[in-house]
């Protein structure tokens, strides 16, 4: 049966637990990933004479499992891992953590204990055959630890991770098409382990030719693994200083150039000339001027740039400084402007990185298009341009960092891409604009983001009615509700008519149910799903086969629903999208996995969840058997129960109420028995059948009935036993009930047929959820609209007039109340 993801990700997650405590994040990632890589080339080449991977004999993860409980377990997987680097030139890469280390891994049987854990883990997961084509599941599996590893390493030690969403962004502006040939390079000169270089790669059709440098050992020896991981064996990752010592020149004064750059280098670097004399560097890199000595931000762009192909192209992350800060950086972005390096530059929101919570933004580097005369004689550029997007408010908030969702990476792709200019979010800026402010790139003098203010009508809180201004601000619900409008609000007639102003019609705390009980609003709810209708049409989900790529067909499956709500009325077509994204994340991606590897027929197969002595139970059973718990692969229980055992279910729904009645009436006779009420200092008739637990069980009663001799008391023991016996009788009903129920399920999935598991899965279990996600975002959306008519009414429902009158009464009734009081002054 195959892995799937997120059970994987459980597993390895729960292997970090076994060596918490003795360090941190920063350092225990690197034997966790050491483990995983070992147990997935061991379980991927083992055995096989024409593997990428040479597995000696004696080196392979077998035998580390051999070592669990041995006194020397540390030292001896050092020497496994040892061998194996040694036969695949992996010296440096694999062998970093010390799997002997006392100071963290603790001395003797603590650290015997440990490691035998860490072991038995990856030993529970067959990596063999867990690989979809196309698909990375280890790779996938790497990066999600490496997530999680930034997440806890701390302000200082998460920057050798770029959140994955990010690097999405990157690898799709920076200009790799569908026909990108595989010997194109791509070179990243900050590549941490690597993810930006591989999700750059992943865009073309083969992928590219991968080259990297990083400063730090321990992380570029992560970036080896990674790329072994993600089956990029051929990758260059090397270690050592870009900017002293760059690794990839193609003479002795002339730097390596590549098609495409991408990087995410380290933020305000205060020690760039280390090493480094910028006024005589060999590779002429700052041409266009030399970066601040405390601040190397535009360091790293200089190297990028003078690293690209005359028809290179690059995306580079930097913090938002780089846009407007002065002097000596100020000359060096008018000299690249006007050199007409920079093609874009994408706004990200603030505390999206790991190690700094300051914002940061993309510039996107094209030399194949840079005006090779920068300047016409008249010393004006004309007809040059730069696009920004100003994409800080797509956002949610994850634990204490904020993240990029699936819609807002496709949003600035889209609008980058296409060239979109969408107001308050993008815009094609000239050149002749930049100059006139002094090439200031800062964002927000170019794009205003910022909602609209929401102004107050003081006429309207003077004289009352609601301003048509902020009715007519609502204008694209009225074009699909004009008969809504005419329900909520009319003009102002009569003597008091005033131009401009309406009244409300509808109560305020009414307003949502009108809209939604509304004939238009039914029809558009209808008209909504329609696109969603012709899109199970076009995804044909049941058609998933062995050997399908999860990635290709969420891509495929995605795009078709975007473009069949491009034209949708109010809904955003990118919050749809997110829906579709959320629930592959969520449920979608691990069925699919399953069903590409193990067919359909896995709809049929129940698991019995098996637990070793001593350790808890990993996944949630879905029923219990005679005390065996259960786990179905894909298709829940009550899927099943819904379709083939509804009357079965409505039994012991009608059973569960009887129960809950029972339990009610037995915690209200112990409740108004056991004192005398509220607040009383008395004590009740069942007051001294408390157990030592001031609890009242059925044994405690009985006990008590053998004590006492008084009547009123014998009679409240009585009938609280009656109350026992009737909610014990009822749970023992419930209990029967649903055992049989559950037995009647477990016989039911083997004698599912192929259409039965397909219908199962696709209609009740996927399509069903979507569907009603969906109807949720259309009742999202109109709720807007009847929130702030609501926020309207309530503004202006009393104007100055009418509260004045009420305080008047109001002091009129106090006054009245103090006289009768015989409280009486004169002001």
């Amino acid at each position: 049966m195959a892995i799937k993801k997120t059970e994987l990700y459980s597993s390895l997650w729960a292997s970090c637990d076994e060596l918490r405590g003795g360090m941190d994040a920063s350092q225990y990632k690197d034997y966790v990933l050491t483990m995983l890589f070992m147990k997935y080339v061991s379980d991927k080449y083992k055995g096989d004479p024409y593997g990428m991977i040479t597995i000696p004999t004696g080196a392979s993860f077998d035998d580390m499992v051999a070592l669990k409980n041995h006194k020397a377990i540390g030292d001896e997987i050092n020497k496994i891992i040892a061998a194996l680097a040694e036969e695949n030139k992996l010296k440096g890469v694999i062998d970093v953590a010390d799997f002997n280390d006392e100071d963290k891994l603790g001395k003797d049987k603590e650290k015997v204990d440990r490691l035998t854990k860490l072991v038995g883990i990856f030993q529970g997961l067959d990596l063999s055959d867990n690989r979809a084509e196309g698909d990375d599941l280890l790779g996938d599996a790497y990066e999600y630890l490496m997530r999680h590893f930034a997440t806890e390493s701390g302000k200082s030690k998460g920057q050798f991770y770029t959140p994955s969403e990010v690097s999405q962004i990157l690898a799709k502006v920076v200009g790799i098409e569908h026909d990108t040939p595989q010997d194109a390079t791509v070179y990243d000169p900050t590549c941490g382990s690597g993810s930006l270089l591989l999700k750059a790669s992943n865009e073309a059709p083969r992928g590219l030719s991968i080259y990297g440098q990083e400063m730090d050992n321990a992380t570029s020896a992560l970036g080896r693994m990674n790329m072994i991981l993600h089956n990029n064996i051929t990758a260059k990752i090397v270690q050592g200083n870009t900017l002293s010592s760059p690794e990839w020149k193609d003479a002795p004064n002339k730097l390596k150039t590549f098609d495409f750059a991408v990087a995410n280098p380290p933020f305000s670097n205060k020690n760039w000339t280390s090493g480094l004399d910028p006024k005589s560097d060999l590779y002429k890199r700052f041409a266009w001027g030399v970066p601040p000595e405390k601040n190397g931000d535009y360091t790293f762009l200089l190297h990028i740039i003078t690293s690209l192909k005359s028809t290179g192209k690059g995306a580079v992350i930097l913090p938002h400084g780089v846009l407007f800060r002065g002097n000596a950086e100020a000359n060096i972005r008018q000299n690249l402007i006007q050199q007409g390096y920079i093609k874009g530059i994408i706004g990200l929101p603030a505390n999206l990185f790991y190690g700094t919570g300051i914002p940061a933004c993309i510039i996107v580097i094209d030399k194949e298009h840079a005006q090779k005369s920068a300047l016409s004689d008249d010393g004006k550029m004309k007809g040059r341009s730069i696009f920004m997007i100003d994409a800080s408010k797509g956002f949610i908030k994850d634990g204490n960092k904020n993240r990029l969702r699936s819609q807002d990476i496709h949003k600035v792709v889209d609008v980058f891409n296409k060239g979109l200019e969408v107001e308050r979010f993008s815009r094609l800026i000239s050149i002749e604009e930049i100059a006139k402010n002094d090439y200031n790139l800062n964002i927000p003098r170019y794009i205003d983001s910022s909602e609209p203010e929401d102004l107050h009508d003081l006429s309207a809180h003077l004289q009352g009615g609601i301003p048509n201004r902020d009715i007519d601000a609502l204008e694209n619900f009225w074009q699909v509700f004009p008969n809504i409008r005419a329900t909520l609000f009319t003009e102002n007639k009569g003597q008091a008519a005033r131009e401009g102003y309406s009244h409300a019609l509808i109560e305020a705390s009414k307003v949502k149910n009108t809209i939604l009980a509304h004939p238009e609003f039914k029809d558009f709810a209808s008209r909504s799903l329609l696109p969603f209708k012709a899109w199970v049409h076009d995804a044909a989900l049941s058609d998933i086969a062995l050997g399908d790529k999860p990635k290709e067909l969420i891509q495929r499956i995605s795009e078709q629903l975007l473009s069949r709500y491009t034209h949708s009325e109010l809904l955003s077509k990118y919050d749809i999208y997110q829906i579709l994204m959320d629930y592959w994340a969520d449920t979608l991606q691990d069925d699919v996995y399953v069903l590409t590897q193990d067919g359909w027929q896995a709809g049929n197969t129940v698991r019995e969840l098996v637990v070793a002595k001593g350790e808890k139970l990993k996944e949630t059973p879905d029923f219990t058997i005679n005390k065996q718990k259960y786990k179905a692969e894909l298709i829940p229980p009550n899927l099943i129960i819904a379709r083939y055992f509804a009357s079965e279910q409505a039994a012991i729904n009608q059973l569960q109420a009887q129960q809950d009645a029972a339990t009610q009436a037995l915690d209200n006779y112990l409740e108004e028995h056991t004192s005398s009420g509220s607040g009383s200092t008395e004590e009740g008739l069942l007051a001294d059948a408390l157990n030592d637990k001031d609890k009242i069980t059925k044994a405690s009663v009985a006990a008590r009935l053998k004590l006492t001799t008084n009547a009123d008391e014998i009679t409240a023991l009585k009938q609280v036993t009656k109350l026992f016996n009737a909610d014990a009788a009822c749970k023992k009903a419930v209990k029967g009930a649903t055992e049989k129920l559950d037995l009647k399920v477990l016989n039911h999935y083997p004698t599912l047929s192929l259409d039965d598991v397909k219908s199962l899965i696709v209609q009740d279990k996927w399509l069903a959820t979507l569907q009603a996600n969906i109807i949720a975002e259309i009742e999202r959306v109109t709720q807007q609209m009847a929130n702030r008519v609501k926020e309207l009414e309530e503004r202006y429902s009393a104007p100055l007039p009418t509260l004045t009158q009420s305080v008047d009464d109001l002091s009129g009734k106090v006054a009245d109340h103090l006289k009768a009081m015989g409280l009486e002054w004169t002001v």
